[in-house]
């Protein structure tokens, strides 16, 4: 292999590592779920369900995790390792709430469609009502660009996806 060939060769692994280092958090700063937090879930994939009835704040979805909840725009939803089940109350904040929106409502009745686990709310960290299911406050991920993708599942091993009943699948 001449020079000229080895030195590109050795740029693009140099360019590759940089980008996939630059993908993940570091862990500091008390949260796991802020920074770029984008590398290490599942590929994209779309549902071949139609988001949630027209103004429904949660419903189900086919993908290829099985069942999802998705949010009334079709968007996945998301629970996060550092909550406690249960608690009322979000662990997501700073750049984590800014990267990992939480699930809101206004009022608290929220109307969901073939959703099983039990919809509730919390206040939220911005002091809005945060949907919970099954005691897990509920979140979207900024790297979902479609209704249906599953980008945030398995994000730095602390963000997964929840079946209708509210359990994550892992």
């Amino acid at each position: 292999m001449s020079i000229g060939i080895r030195h590109a060769a050795l740029g693009a692994a140099a360019v590759i590592v940089l980008g996939i280092s630059g993908c993940t958090s570091s862990g500091e700063g008390g949260s796991d779920g802020g920074g770029g937090g984008y590398g290490g879930g599942a590929p994209a994939e779309e549902t071949t369900q139609a988001p949630a009835a027209e103004g429904a704040a949660l419903g189900v979805a086919e993908s290829d995790l099985g069942q999802i909840v998705v949010d009334g725009e079709g968007m996945t939803v998301y629970m996060f390792d550092k909550d406690t089940q249960g608690s009322g109350a979000s662990a997501c904040e700073g750049d984590c709430a800014t990267n990992w929106p939480a699930v809101t409502v206004d009022g608290d009745a929220p109307e969901v469609e073939g959703v099983t686990g039990e919809v509730g709310t919390i206040t939220g960290v911005d002091g809005s009502t945060q949907l919970t299911l099954d005691g897990w406050p509920l979140y979207t991920f900024i790297g979902d660009e479609a209704p249906g993708d599953v980008a945030g599942q398995g994000v730095n091993e602390v963000w997964w996806v929840l079946d209708p009943a509210g359990t994550p699948i892992r």
